[in-house]
């Protein structure tokens, strides 16, 4: 998945004329190559807004009611992150945990389009969080590193340069402290070119034929001298949401042309930035007209982790100060949150002292609601700053020394990552998980291999089902899963 990497705060002011004054008001723009924040009139940078944003593009917002059915079914304490909508959005939750309250399997997936060697902290909230969900419902997690989508997009990088990139950010994605044994990672550039891609391929493939260039340049804002490879890999990031580019983590047969239509059923559960959506959206709106069709993949949104620089901007690659990196010393952590983390507090101790500070608008402040587990703590702090009781030096200590724990512990789990460990979580193999503890887990298998066609499916006479046959089997399938969707969400809203 690509980090958009949004202009300098400079490039975001509007320029004004000496002679005639001009409208300065600009409209946020957020897609998976580009984020701007809005302008008002006066030139000012404004917060993004992500109840906009939700609205123009559909997705629903989290609130108390889903996160109390998560809680009750999964039996743990929603993340910090959901508690505070830092994860705000999603689509299709409700069908996840339907999915794992019937003891069925799901997919977890994510990614990253590695853009430089070292990721910042911005980078890692997602995996952290992915983390988090794969330990809460013990599922198979694959985790995609974009290196030839970097490589179409960014002009000045080479294909050895992004290959190295994405090694290392493996690496770093590692340290996070995925479990090997339920977690696979790919580079694009190996992983294509293994053996091990066939269906991947073939669903690959499928998915084009089904996409119009009319609906990648609508989704992405391509036009006629945008390169052929970046409108055709849209297809690549859409099929990795689909269970069935993957058999190997279910121990299936991975030389049968033959893709699974089981494997297809499978639903997946998908954490990002909310600048990626474009892309899932064409997932939802397409999968189920594949051949074999998938459910619609779930999304949990996030929110962006805003620069150093302050409101409306994100962290960059391409600015060093505007984040802080997970190669960062001590030394240096302390000087960008000093010297370039914007303040919510007033101009003068006198001020601050009668009139208080803004912790919305603070960056120390963003940034420990980020990392500080206790909601009480998290609290306080907001409040004696707004009374003026507490100050941005002591805002800016407190986050100091969140970020220098934070970064230090990830260090020393990143020094211990060989490239013998990182050869195992990039080796295609099947997973192991458990699922939920509470129901007995439904084994997916494989279809017998027949020349029968599509799905290799055979029926109870025991010869392969025509295409027809197989089809009208599916389309049961999917009348069937609906069913069973409605039903559990009658029997949840009768227990609420």
């Amino acid at each position: 998945m690509t980090e958009p990497e949004p202009p300098s705060v400079a490039a975001l002011s509007l320029a004004e004329t000496a002679t005639e004054p001009v409208k300065k008001a600009t409209e946020q723009e957020i897609n998976p190559w580009d984020v701007q924040a809005a302008v008002d009139d006066d030139g000012n940078i404004l917060e993004f807004d992500y109840e906009a944003i939700s609205k123009k593009w559909a997705t629903k917002l989290i609130d108390d009611e889903l996160l109390a059915r998560f809680e009750r079914t999964t039996g743990h304490k929603p993340h910090r992150w959901l508690r505070r909508r830092l994860f705000f959005s999603h689509r299709d939750l409700e069908q996840i945990l339907d999915a794992y309250e019937r003891g069925e399997d799901f997919l977890l997936y994510t990614g990253r389009g590695p853009s430089s060697d070292s990721m910042h902290i911005g980078h890692t909230i997602p995996f952290e969080f992915t983390k988090w969900l794969q330990d809460v419902f013990d599922v198979p997690l694959v985790i995609m590193l974009t290196d030839d989508e970097k490589f179409l997009f960014k002009e000045k990088l080479t294909q050895t340069e992004v290959y190295q990139f994405a090694r290392d950010n493996a690496k770093d994605i590692i340290s996070i402290g995925f479990d090997v044994k339920k977690t696979f990672i790919f580079i694009d550039s190996e992983f294509f070119t293994s053996g091990y891609n066939r269906h991947f391929s073939l669903n690959t493939t499928e998915f084009e034929k089904l996409i119009t260039n009319n609906q990648v340049r609508g989704a992405f804002g391509f036009h006629g001298s945008t390169n052929i490879g970046s409108n055709a890999f849209a297809a690549k990031q859409c099929v990795a949401a689909l269970a069935s580019s993957y058999p190997f983590i279910w121990g299936n047969d991975i030389k049968t042309y033959h893709r699974s239509a089981k494997l297809a059923a499978i639903p997946c559960l998908i954490p990002m930035a909310i600048d990626q959506d474009p892309y899932f959206r064409l997932v939802r709106e397409n999968c189920s007209r594949m051949a074999q069709p998938s459910p619609k993949p779930a999304i949990l949104h996030s929110k962006f982790l805003t620069a150093l620089q302050g409101a409306g901007g994100k962290m960059s690659a391409s600015n060093p100060n505007s984040a802080i990196y997970m190669s960062d010393t001590e030394k240096q952590i302390k000087n960008k949150i000093n010297k370039h983390a914007f303040s919510g507090g007033q101009e003068t101790l006198e001020l601050h002292r009668e009139k208080g500070g803004n912790p919305d608008i603070d960056v120390a402040y963003q940034y420990l609601s980020y990392f500080e587990d206790d909601d009480e703590k998290l609290q306080k702090f907001a409040e004696d700053y707004r009374k003026g009781e507490m100050l941005t030096g002591d805002m800016k200590k407190e986050c100091i020394n969140m970020m220098t724990k934070y970064v230090k512990s990830f260090q020393d789990a990143r020094a211990k990552v060989t490239e013998e460990t990182l050869e195992e979580f990039l080796r295609p193999r099947k997973l192991e998980w458990r699922g939920n503890p509470k129901v007995e887990r439904k084994k997916v298998e494989d279809e017998p291999v027949t020349e029968g066609g599509e799905g290799s499916a055979v029926g109870e006479d025991g010869k392969p089902l025509t295409k027809n046959q197989l089809k009208k089997l599916q389309k049961a399938a999917e009348v069937e899963r609906k069913k069973k969707e409605k039903e559990a969400a009658k029997a949840a809203a009768a227990q609420s």
